[in-house]
């Protein structure tokens, strides 16, 4: 069976988690979001993928390549703009040829069971079968009205919202439905939208049958917390029964299902709690805590007395010692100067807001911390709100309590006085 996936988005509500890379490969429990996906294919009877591409493009050719590591026959097709999901699916018109095929959007996470699931209800009798995602909220998606399993229509965010079902982003479609796209017009957005194409086929008497799945199966990657629900989702999967193939000193403890990569190392009285994945060149300790859902990818470093709660520390980031990093993502190549803290806990204890786009959008979470681009630094004993974004390359001053969000390349300092007085 063939697949064409979806990887031509920019991600800019992920911002400042994607200004050096496609939301697509943001790091998830121990891998690139996207490799998540393509196992998950594979495992449902998947052997050829074309991805279809554009912003930050040839990162996503050089991370998955030819897709033989996956098991997979993968090709390219660029859309050359951000045009829609159904101008996206006409680029894989001579690709899947006739008959049934898949259709997945490259920036979600999903449970690798509900794609199995999706597969083997599928009934070549109908134009397709697509999965829905039960008890949603529907104003930021697509609500599916549904009646004895099958679809009814698709409405696009919806103004009124409320709990629903959504549209989930993954298909098995027939061949049948490149008509309905090629005569399908843009939307008010300017786009070209699948959905749209789907309401038509239905108007003309096709069924189109609904799979659903509960919402804990299910996370659409288009927020910068949605990394963390992400990597909570596929975590306990893709750690399976843990690994350790680095080097463990003897009094270090770890508790649980834990990889730790070859090249790794955990120093004494290091204590880990799965599930947790340490990959390799990343050094841990000493004297330091890593609790559950932590993913500490290439080359990361934690220092000596550490508390590390749930987040993603990217490529070559380095906490210093003595601070606490609580459901948070550090970009790529950040240092973390000793003593910073990142607060998850509204002092109110009210759900986190997040500014995205310039407005501030409810999180849901109540424990949430930080997330910091690529390049950033902190001076020692910085204090950093819950839920504020730090730009890339950015500089944080040392004792500065940041309540707001940072733009990138830009230093935040403290105007203060030193007073020196003689003693009386």
């Amino acid at each position: 069976m063939k697949a064409v996936l979806f990887c031509a988005g920019k991600g800019t509500r992920l911002e400042p988690l994607t200004s050096s890379r496609p939301k697509h490969l943001l790091p998830v429990a121990g891998s690139p979001l996207i490799e998540h996906t393509l196992h998950a294919l594979r495992g449902s009877g998947v052997n050829e993928c074309l991805v279809v591409i554009h912003h930050m493009g040839d990162q996503i050719r050089e991370a998955l390549g030819d897709g033989s590591r996956f098991g997979l026959g993968i090709e390219y097709a660029e859309q050359g703009g951000v045009f829609g999901t159904g101008h996206a699916l006409l680029k894989g018109k001579p690709f899947v040829g006739n008959g049934s095929f898949m259709v997945v959007y490259g920036d979600l996470a999903v449970d690798p069971a509900a794609i199995q699931g999706l597969v083997k209800s599928h009934s070549p009798k109908r134009l397709g079968t697509m999965l829905g995602v039960e008890g949603a909220e529907t104003r930021e998606f697509g609500s599916l009205e549904i009646k004895d399993g099958m679809l009814k229509s698709v409405s696009e965010k919806p103004k009124a919202g409320g709990p629903g079902t959504i549209n989930g982003g993954i298909y098995l479609l027939d061949s049948r439905i490149f008509e309905y796209v090629e005569g399908t017009g843009k939307s008010a957005r300017g786009e070209v939208e699948l959905t749209d194409s789907l309401n038509r086929a239905l108007s003309d008497g096709h069924q189109l049958q609904v799979f659903r799945v509960g919402r804990a199966q299910w996370v659409d990657v288009g927020r910068p917390w949605n990394v963390l629900e992400a990597n909570e989702l596929l975590m306990d999967s893709a750690v399976g029964l843990g690994a350790v193939q680095g080097k463990v000193d003897g009094s270090a403890h770890l508790k649980g299902k834990v990889v730790v990569e070859e090249g790794a190392e955990i120093l004494p009285g290091a204590y880990i709690e799965g599930p947790a994945w340490i990959s390799s060149g990343c050094r841990v300790g000493p004297n330091c805590h890593i609790r559950p859902y932590s993913y500490l990818c290439r080359g990361a470093r934690v220092g000596n007395g550490c508390e590390v709660k749930a987040s993603i520390l990217m490529e070559e980031s380095h906490v210093g010692h003595l601070s606490y990093l609580g459901d948070s993502i550090v970009g790529r190549g950040s240092n973390l100067g000793a003593g910073t803290i990142t607060a998850n806990l509204r002092f109110d204890g009210q759900p986190v807001e997040v500014s995205v786009k310039g407005a501030k959008a409810r999180t849901g979470r109540r424990k949430l911390g930080a997330f910091l681009g690529d390049g950033v630094k902190t001076g020692i004993n910085v204090s950093i709100f819950p839920g504020v974004k730090v730009g890339e390359e950015s500089w944080i001053s040392p004792h500065v309590a940041l309540d707001r969000d940072v733009p990138p390349h830009t230093l935040v300092a403290v105007k203060s006085a030193l007073e020196l007085r003689q003693r009386r």
